[in-house]
């Protein structure tokens, strides 16, 4: 059995599902154009809460920021949906554990990209955020612009879209290879060979594999964070607007985010290595007692405390390319990493399928970057 597309969208998670509504819209709505591939069901990976801020420790995230709320704000305009919610986003470093150093890079980045900040003293920052316990030593940066999106809901909202585009969505199906062939593209089930004329993969496994087949391996890296769910009793004071995004880095970097999609904060952190049953139960101790110290209302019961993984490369940069070797293939790699930008992500693939190129700065998310082309690069620059 086989059958015939203009674009095949491989994964419909975060910028999947955005790949597929967008290449939709590129097509007019015209049905049978556009197909999505999900290996299970689509829409059940845990939601995430995800912060999207002009304020960043890099400049290649700031330069993606203002093109990603601009695209949030147009899906949320055709789907009558609110996908970001404004929190702002607090910086916050203890003295005498390299934080100044830290807030040094976020302004020099909020400098070069014109992006307002606050500069907040422990007392200042207290006497706006009472809920926040200070210790006479911490300094801040405060940014306005910051909001939070729910990664589960907005790509829910990119898939009802493209189907009443006239995509069509199939769960269940895992991809078992792409063949980039002369004049199209296999993308093979095991049910059927479909063709394409163009092909998004934002499926990691099913990336590697191909680039893999093309003679472009991945030295890809794994990268782990705890996220914790809590069932506060104070939902006023950490909601969104009483309660920014706050980026704490000091004994502990942590992010604690202000109750939004479930009725919960949460609090991430990134992890050291591979996740244990004792590296986990140290983990739990010091959140509790960073809870306690800090932030003294936020949690609450555990409501879930999850490990998500994240596919990357060495740079810890995202992949979102054009496949050099098979000009009909773009692919993303490491997209969860950079959920926030899951709909201006999928915008840039849908435009590379549909347009051949994207407007928006993508350049250092390149295949032919160092980091890809050295295998031994990690080990050399330290990341």
């Amino acid at each position: 059995m086989s059958s015939e597309y203009r674009v095949i969208v491989v994964g419909c998670g975060g910028p999947g599902s955005a790949a597929l509504y967008w290449a939709a819209r590129a097509a007019g709505g015209r049905s049978g154009a556009v197909l999505g591939l999900e290996a299970g069901r689509a829409g059940t990976r845990p939601d995430r809460t995800l912060v999207l801020s002009p304020t960043q420790p890099l400049d290649v995230h700031a330069a993606l920021a203002p093109g990603a709320l601009e695209t949030w704000r147009d899906v949320e305009r055709v789907s009558g949906q609110t996908l970001v919610a404004p929190t702002g986003e607090l910086v916050v470093a203890e003295a005498g554990r390299g934080g100044e150093a830290v807030l040094d890079g976020y302004r020099a980045v909020a400098a070069r990209h014109g992006t307002p900040v606050e500069e907040l003293d422990a007392r200042a920052l207290h006497a706006r955020w009472p809920q926040i316990r200070v210790t006479g030593g911490e300094r801040a940066l405060h940014q306005r612009g910051a909001g939070v999106v729910d990664a589960g809901r907005a790509a829910a909202v990119h898939r009802a879209l493209a189907r009443g585009r006239g995509a069509e969505v199939r769960e269940d199906t895992p991809v078992r290879a792409v063949r980039p062939r002369r004049d199209h593209v296999e993308v093979v089930t095991d049910d059927a060979v479909h063709r394409a004329d163009q092909v998004v993969v934002t499926a990691d496994a099913v990336a590697a594999g191909l680039l893999a087949d093309v003679g472009r391996p991945l030295p890809l890296v794994t990268r782990h964070e705890q996220v914790t769910r809590y069932a506060t009793a104070n939902l006023l004071d950490h909601s969104p607007g009483p309660f920014p995004v706050v980026r704490w880095h000091g004994a502990e970097d942590l992010v604690g985010f202000p109750v939004h999609g479930a009725v919960a904060t949460t609090l991430d952190q990134e992890l050291d290595g591979e996740p244990s049953f004792e590296a986990d139960a140290l983990l739990r101790k010091r959140r509790e007692e960073f809870l306690e110290e800090h932030l003294p209302g936020f949690g609450g019961p555990e409501l879930s405390s999850t490990t998500c993984a994240t596919t990357i490369a060495p740079d810890r940069h995202l992949v979102v390319d054009t496949v050099p070797e098979a000009p009909a293939v773009h692919v993303a790699v490491g997209t969860g990493h950079g959920g926030a930008y899951a709909s201006l992500l999928g915008r840039v693939l849908a435009e590379f399928a549909t347009a051949g190129r994207s407007r928006f700065p993508v350049d250092t998310f390149s295949l032919d970057r160092p980091a890809l082309l050295d295998a031994d690069f990690e080990r050399r620059f330290g990341f």
